[in-house]
Order: structure tokens, then C-alpha cells, then sequence
């Protein structure tokens, strides 16, 4: 990794979460691990839910037509079809490996529904608040598949794909212009090998386990984190750790906003009165024609 002497403090794991089961859209199956009883949030993260299931009974209802207003959403997708469609225009379908990453801003309609009726869909939901003076921005919306998502190798076998922010060897990811200025990498660290990796000192971070086992190493000592496990990384300006087995992790972070957050269901504004307007203007047909 880059610039070594410059990091100063590996940041420790101060919490560990296990998600809770749970069910949304039209009755999709799912895991909620921030916007639980275990992590409200981590500004400037909302949500963060994983679905899993090779059963379509899990997951083949979708997500039907639904207003967003004041956040953004980002779909990652592991394994399986899920096609997307808007009341701005935009369509897509997102394959294995694929992200969509839309900004709902002033407020749209959208839909995820699965482009299959069986086999595996696996994949993850996070919610990243806008700052206050973005919240009625125009909705926008980027799609990237697996192919067009950078991948770097380092030389200890270490696969880091960049789906949004700069890795330490600067390779910069395709999502861009997101106002919390976050990363979104995802990992694979061979068994017994170490992994580095600079976080801004200002952000929250966390990682999440898909698979295997790690050591998060700081100078308060060492954590191990196993499969489906969200780690909150405290104060610090990178992580270190070393991969007991094989493992692959998700590591998010962002730029906290550090403004009040008014939630009520699909819209995430700053005061009870916003909430209340979006909730007007949603039934007054603001939001653009249904999808």
C-alpha cells in the first residue's frame, strides 16, 4: 500500500452486528443489519439490507412501485437478475457483479423486480443520506455491470473491486459525483494474508463479511469477524487486517453529515414538516408518473 508513513492509527472493530430478519417490498426476504434494532444508522448510511435466497417464494414478488425522496439507494448484486425502471426514464437490468447507485433527490418512483423465477438472487441494499442542500437535487441514476467495475491485484494475492472512491494504489471507481464522497470496495484476501487500506480519518466505516474469517488488528488489539457479520471500525485513518480463512468483505465509508435526519418510510429529510411535505407532494403526483 501507498504512503504507509503517513497512517498514523489502524482503526479497531467497536462493534460487531448481527442482522435481523426481516421482509420488505412486496414480501422479499431479507437481512437488516443498519436501520435495526442493533444500528439505527451510521451517518451517512441509513440502511443497509442483504437478501440471500434460491427460493423464489423469498424474493420473486420485488420491490413493485415506490416513492424515494431525500437519500440514495445503492443495489449491489452477487448472484441473479434484477431489472430496474423509473419515473425519471431510466431502465436497466443489473447482473452479477453489477451496481446501480441512484440518487432519488426531489423525489421518483421506482421499481427493482427480479429478472428470473429461479435460482440464487444474493445481493445488498444501502441508503446514503444527501446533505440538506442536495435533498431536492434532480434524481439521477448510474448503472455499472461487472465487467466496467475496476480491479486491482496486489501482490499477495489480494483482489480489492472499486465501485466507488480511490483505493490506496489509486485505482478510482466509476460511480462519481456522490455528495458524502464515499468508498465502496469489495475484497477477497487470501487465507493468511494481510490487507491495508487507507480510510479518511474524518469518515464512518464499516465493513461486512460476506464469507470466511478476519482479524481487524489495531494498536487496542485484535477482533475476529466471521460470514454475515457487520463490523463498525472506530477512529482511525485505515484498517489492517489478516484473513483467517479465505474471506471477502464489503468496505463502506463515507463522509458524515452530521445534520438532523427525519425518516418516515421511504423518505429521509431533515425536519417533521419536510417528511410531511414529501408526503404531499407524493400524493399530489410531484414525483412523476408511476413506472
Amino acid at each position: 500500500m501507498t504512503n504507509n508513513v503517513d497512517l498514523v492509527q489502524a482503526r479497531d472493530a467497536i462493534k460487531l452486528v448481527q442482522g435481523h430478519e426481516t421482509s420488505d417490498g412486496a414480501g422479499v426476504r431479507l437481512v437488516r443489519y443498519i436501520a435495526s434494532p442493533s444500528l439505527d444508522m451510521l451517518d451517512p448510511f441509513l440502511l443497509l439490507d442483504v437478501f440471500r435466497s434460491d427460493d423464489p417464494k423469498d424474493y420473486i414478488a420485488g420491490f413493485p412501485p415506490h416513492p424515494h425522496r431525500g437519500f440514495e439507494t445503492v443495489t449491489y448484486l452477487l448472484e441473479g437478475r434484477v431489472k430496474h425502471r423509473d419515473s425519471a426514464g431510466h431502465e436497466g437490468v443489473i447482473k452479477p457483479g453489477g451496481v446501480q447507485w441512484m440518487t432519488a433527490g426531489r423525489g421518483i418512483i421506482h421499481s427493482e423486480m427480479p429478472e428470473q423465477e429461479d435460482g440464487l438472487l444474493y445481493g445488498f441494499q444501502l441508503w446514503v443520506n444527501l446533505p440538506s442542500v442536495k435533498k431536492m437535487m434532480p434524481p439521477r441514476y448510474q448503472e455499472f455491470q461487472a465487467e466496467t467495475l475496476p480491479e486491482e491485484l496486489r501482490e499477495n494475492g489480494v483482489r480489492l473491486r472499486v465501485i466507488a472512491g480511490t483505493s490506496a494504489y489509486g485505482l478510482v471507481g466509476p460511480v462519481q459525483e456522490i455528495a458524502t464522497n464515499p468508498i465502496y470496495f469489495d475484497i477477497s484476501v487470501p487465507q493468511n494474508q494481510s490487507f491495508s487500506e487507507v480510510i479518511p480519518a474524518e469518515y464512518n466505516a464499516f465493513i461486512y463479511m460476506i464469507n470466511g474469517k478476519l482479524e481487524i488488528i489495531s494498536e487496542k488489539g485484535t477482533t475476529a469477524a466471521a460470514s454475515e457479520t457487520l463490523v463498525v471500525l472506530g477512529c482511525g485513518d485505515h484498517i489492517s487486517a489478516k484473513a483467517q480463512t479465505d474471506a471477502r468483505f464489503l468496505l463502506i465509508a463515507g463522509q458524515p453529515l452530521k445534520e438532523p435526519v427525519a425518516r418516515y418510510g421511504p423518505f429521509v429529510m431533515n425536519t417533521e414538516e419536510e417528511i410531511k411535505q414529501a408526503i404531499a407532494d407524493h400524493r399530489n403526483g410531484q414525483f412523476g408518473q408511476q413506472v
